[in-house]
């Protein structure tokens, strides 16, 4: 196992690997931006080492800085967390050239999934089920038009190097497909540097369900289940929970058998999930993979008994799953992870400032992962994530209950936060039946509008 760890991440993740590595005893290295220099991943970590100022490209994005403070504090490997360093390839290589081990998989399998389009056609070639769509990189509108004709409107246009919803298009008519196109193109060259588009048959309504992987440097690799993300505004996830309702046995385990047979083929190594779209008849498409810890990851764990985290780091250490993972994988009981924001519960916008109180729940089947605290304060340069609720029941119905309870009591002063808005969430009949979809918060918050004018 490693003597000593860097993690290059912020806020809760940064926390949370510190924690794995403590109870592995590995020693570890916090790296951090003058903004959070009062952060707990600081006051907690081993070491800690300032690589800039505010901004992310000077600080947690900047590469040669966090290679520096790696290389001065003579560590062996480097924990990403998600987000930020956490998929570029780049990074990942240079770590390698460095002597550094890189907690994730190889760079090359990292830019692989990362180029959504040949990620599909790997997926594709695997046998796991894609979308109808182009074969490859769309070379301009009129190429558009006639593969949306094949296809079938509506399609979407999703940019190469995309993610987090920037760069895609839905297009429901050849007439508004011109101006669609150009529009994606444009913000996927100003998002990713790249503006490369391919195109998908649109569902309407889909569910959001993705599949959580572990490999091993030997050749092995596991499925650890399915999760449900389907609630999201804007495809931002606000809940997430474990197991999915509408995910059958059969399907479950067909699906877990074909990730398994095409992650070993393309040399995929340690954690990564697969996302799909579920159809009306609950069909899965492949839409993209991510290759890193997911921030959703604890209901996973709560539902497997799996620390993934650890899980990580024994597999970048050189040790097989059959020593990691318990010898029978099964899903035990429900668990439902809320993402409280530091944003307006009506208004959506952020808000940063000075936590005056900082109240979080307890009790039996709630964890809370944050890195805030009372008189803590939080950064307008970051995402908005303050803390990760998370409620396990033996049935889904007892995880709602729990989860009600600790969001009643999860006190946050100083700054406005997400929580009055899941509270509402949980009061919503379908969504208590599990009747839902990736549109459920756009009719949710229509209805909300209507009732308050």
């Amino acid at each position: 196992m490693f003597r000593k760890v860097l993690v290059a991440n912020r806020g809760e993740i940064a926390l949370r690997v510190l924690n794995a590595c403590k109870e592995l005893g590995i020693r570890t290295v916090a790296v951090y931006s003058e903004a959070d220099r009062n952060s707990l991943h600081v006051r907690f970590a081993d070491e800690a080492i300032c690589i800039g100022p505010p901004r992310l490209s000077e600080s947690y994005l900047n590469v040669p800085a966090v290679i520096s403070a790696a290389e001065i504090a003579d560590v062996e490997a480097i924990h990403p967390g998600y987000g930020l360093l956490s998929e570029n390839a780049n990074f990942a290589e240079v770590c390698r050239a460095s002597n550094i081990k890189f907690i994730g998989p190889p760079p090359e399998v990292t830019r692989l999934m990362g180029e959504k389009e040949k990620a599909r056609q790997a997926m594709k070639k695997a046998k796991v089920p894609i979308l109808p769509g182009s074969d490859g990189i769309l070379s301009s509108v009129e190429e558009a038009q006639e593969w949306a004709k094949k296809v079938g409107f509506p399609v979407i246009l999703k940019a190469k190097a995309g993610g987090g919803g920037r760069g895609m298009r839905i297009v429901r008519s050849e007439d508004e497909l011109p101006n669609l196109y150009h529009a994606a193109n444009t913000e996927a060259a100003n998002a990713f540097g790249n503006g490369e588009l391919y195109m998908e048959k649109f569902i309407e309504n889909p569910r959001h369900i993705e599949f959580q992987m572990l490999a091993d440097e030997h050749g092995n690799v596991a499925s650890l289940f399915e999760r449900e993300c389907s609630i999201q505004r804007r495809h931002q996830k606000l809940i997430e929970e474990a197991p999915s309702l509408q995910v059958t046995p059969k399907l479950r385990d067909e699906i877990g058998r074909t990730l398994c047979r095409c992650l070993s083929e393309i040399g995929y190594q340690n954690a990564g999930t697969v996302e799909f779209l579920m159809d009306a008849e609950r069909h899965l498409y492949f839409i993209e993979m991510n290759t890193r810890i997911q921030v959703e990851h604890p209901v996973t764990e709560a539902i497997t008994g799996v620390d993934m985290v650890k899980a990580q780091l024994r597999i970048a250490g050189g040790e097989r799953l059959d020593a990691i993972l318990p010898s029978k994988l099964e899903i035990r009981g429900h668990a439902i992870e809320c993402r409280i924001n530091a944003e307006h519960p009506r208004k959506f916008t952020p808000s940063a400032g000075q936590i005056s109180v900082f109240n979080v729940p307890g009790g039996n089947g709630i964890r809370v992962d944050t890195a805030q605290y009372a008189e803590g304060v939080i950064p307008p340069y970051y995402d908005s994530l303050i803390a990760k609720l998370i409620a396990y029941g033996l049935t889904r119905d007892e995880a709602i209950a729990k989860m009600e309870r600790a969001l009643s009591q999860f006190v946050v002063q100083g700054i406005e936060t997400s929580i009055s808005l899941h509270q509402e969430i949980f009061k919503d009949q379908a969504f208590r039946e599990g009747e839902f979809d990736t549109g459920f918060m756009e009719r949710f918050l229509a209805a909300r509008t209507e009732v308050a004018k």
